[in-house]
């Protein structure tokens, strides 16, 4: 079984952030991206199925993702067969992101694709989705495993309210994953330099058909501070009482 599993790069939400000029998007400039996190899931996910039987891990990234290359190098390490740059194509929205991988499957195909099933800096959260119509596969999303069965996959989907289903869905396929089935697995530093020496990223060419998002982002707003925390101070059964009376005086309790 081929697996590949696109990669983002995302701004890091610990960074502070700030809008740009015109005020439709963030001021990216001088962020510090890392690999989006769901996307981090979706590749652990990818190697638990590559240690459960016969299979072969490929990370694919675009290479206009600003630092992108760790995350691949870090993929490598993590025990990802091969990483591959996407050259040509565009990560300006959704849909353009899932024309270049969708460019890039349909020259080298797999067996399955497993992706994140959002990111934090889109609109949308359709890449899955959007990746399967373009190559006319089977998709699911908001998935928490994936094991091999038979000639094709079982996945469990999650639903609102704690359910879930068990689903069977025939290869090839597009699956969006939420969580892997553990956290994903830390790569030591001295790994990651081992790949970035041995240079092992393979640099692929595409030629995507256009795709328009459909989206227009007319303002983007800093959101208005809220309240702030009360603060108690005194031995713990003078901070008790305050509570007490706080909960009180909100209607929160009675007597």
């Amino acid at each position: 079984m081929r697996i590949v599993v696109p990669l983002k790069a995302v701004p890091d939400l610990v960074e502070e952030l700030e809008l740009n000029d015109d005020e439709t998007d963030i001021d990216r400039e001088y962020l510090k991206y890392v690999l989006s996190e769901w996307d981090d899931q979706a590749l652990e996910e990818a190697l638990l199925v590559k240690e459960a039987g016969d299979a072969e891990v490929v990370a694919v990234a675009l290479a206009d993702d600003i630092d992108i290359e760790q995350s691949l190098y870090t993929a490598l390490a993590k025990g990802a067969d091969k990483a591959v740059l996407l050259e040509g194509g565009s990560g300006s929205s959704t849909r353009s992101r899932a024309a270049t991988f969708a460019a890039y499957l349909e020259d080298q195909p797999a067996d399955l694709v497993l992706t994140g099933v959002q990111s934090v800096d889109d609109l949308d959260g359709q890449l899955p989705p959007a990746l399967g119509a373009m190559l006319g596969q089977p998709h699911v999303s908001v998935v928490a495993s994936v094991a091999a069965e038979g000639d094709g996959v079982r996945v469990r989907q999650e639903y609102s309210g704690g359910l879930a289903a068990d689903l069977t869905v025939r290869l090839p396929a597009v699956v969006g994953i939420q969580a892997a089935r553990q956290s994903p697995r830390y790569a030591p530093i001295t790994k990651i330099r081992q790949m970035q020496q041995a240079g092992g990223l393979e640099t692929v060419s595409v030629s995507p058909d256009a795709a328009e998002s459909g989206l227009e982002v007319r303002g983007m707003r800093v959101p208005e501070a809220g309240g702030h925390a009360e603060m108690f101070e005194g031995d713990p059964d003078d901070v008790a009482e305050k509570i007490v009376e706080l909960l009180r005086s909100r209607g929160l309790v009675k007597g």
